[in-house]
């Protein structure tokens, strides 16, 4: 008789075969560096961009239940009250993770004989909370408007449109301006997933909303506070009525435990603190690392501060990945499922940690890393 778990080691080896295999390398995370082993890189992977990741508070985990049950420290009103103001909406509601927020919120809105129409590129926690919605789905191209408004005409109770604002593989913006004009047109509702856009984009970090001047026409937004904010967690805001609805429907809000409450303080300290100057030096740290690899002969389409170089195969980008990462330079290749087969990419993160030694330091790897393996 075969052994029972074949199948798992069959599934294993064709991974390998596909060049898709991934396995967890312990590391250590210094400011603009990070070591692997006796190894001090070049950090390009993270995405603490402003760079307000280190945690100045207390630890002590004082609430291990449901926030419905025992849970609810009151710190969380503060900062939930504070995220509500940051995003100009009634109330804001706190997750433990990103990834909740967006299965909290999309299990909710969107009903039997709903429709919801999502961007191709949508993130894996969009993807997985619409298909656990009861509501009909349906993906239209990438940032194609045209696509959009013709299955916008389909029939249904209701129509959600679901988008991120900067795009986490592209890092490119959403055309929210357009998406929201096509919202009005059909009653629609936008639910925006700003995880990369918040505290980054748009005045004082308002977001991708703030940035292209839609803000007041986003219906509910979704985020982290683990990304621009350097803290811990996501979030929600929305009309009130909205909120009330998710605390006691919300299935990933009701049945887990609550962010521990020194993860609040510090998130609160964080959006409450000066972010300004960080947020100044991020966007010149973008601006030098897309002039630079263009002088290297890239071919740069990124708007922000996620830059993919696009590669193409899984194992020249495997390669070249682990060329750059011999070279001093932590930057990670990104391969199927995160983006199509054939379009693997070195997904670079900026941010505010770089110095301006940091980012020469990179330009001059990836010129020779162009040249090596005929990508620039």
């Amino acid at each position: 008789m075969k052994p029972r778990f074949n199948f798992v080691r069959n599934r294993l080896d064709k991974i390998r075969k596909a060049n898709l295999y991934r396995s967890l390398v312990d590391n250590k995370v210094s400011g603009p560096y990070i070591r692997v082993g006796k190894k001090r890189l070049v950090n390009l992977s993270s995405n603490d961009y402003l760079g307000l990741g280190v945690v100045r508070v207390s630890q002590a985990q004082t609430q291990s239940s449901s926030r419905l049950v025992a849970g609810n420290d009151n710190v969380f009103e503060k900062l939930e009250s504070r995220l509500a103001r940051h995003k100009s909406q009634q109330a804001s509601l706190v997750f433990p993770t990103g990834y909740m927020a967006n299965l909290g919120i999309i299990s909710v809105l969107p009903q039997k004989g709903d429709l919801i129409l999502s961007d191709e590129l949508n993130h894996a926690s969009i993807i997985d909370s619409c298909r656990l919605s009861h509501a009909k789905k349906t993906v239209y191209k990438h940032n194609d408007m045209s696509d959009l408004e013709k299955k916008m005409k389909r029939n249904s109770h209701r129509k959600f449109v679901i988008t991120e604002g900067i795009f986490s593989m592209n890092g490119d913006f959403s055309k929210l301006k357009e998406i929201t004009e096509i919202c009005k047109r059909y009653g629609a509702i936008l639910i925006l997933d700003d995880a990369h856009g918040d505290f980054v984009a748009g005045p004082d970090g308002r977001g991708s909303g703030a940035h292209l001047g839609v803000a007041s026409k986003i219906d509910v937004y979704i985020s982290s506070l683990s990304k621009g904010l350097g803290a811990f967690g996501g979030y929600a805001a929305s009309k009130k009525e909205v909120i009330d609805l998710t605390v006691n429907t919300s299935r990933p809000f009701i049945y887990t435990s609550a962010l521990p409450n020194f993860l609040v303080r510090d998130a609160l300290e964080k959006i409450s603190s000066d972010r300004e100057q960080k947020r100044i030096k991020i966007w010149k740290n973008i601006e030098q690392m897309k002039k630079g690899l263009e002088s290297c002969g890239y071919s740069i389409d990124s708007q922000s501060q996620i830059i993919p170089v696009i590669i193409g195969g899984e194992k020249k980008t495997v390669d070249f990945g682990r060329y750059l990462f011999d070279n001093g330079i932590f930057a990670q290749p990104i391969r199927y499922p995160t983006v199509k087969i054939g379009l693997a990419r070195i997904r670079i993160s900026v941010t505010a940690w770089l110095t301006d030694n940091n980012i020469a330091r990179s330009l001059d790897v990836f010129e020779k890393a162009g040249k090596k393996f005929g990508i620039a």
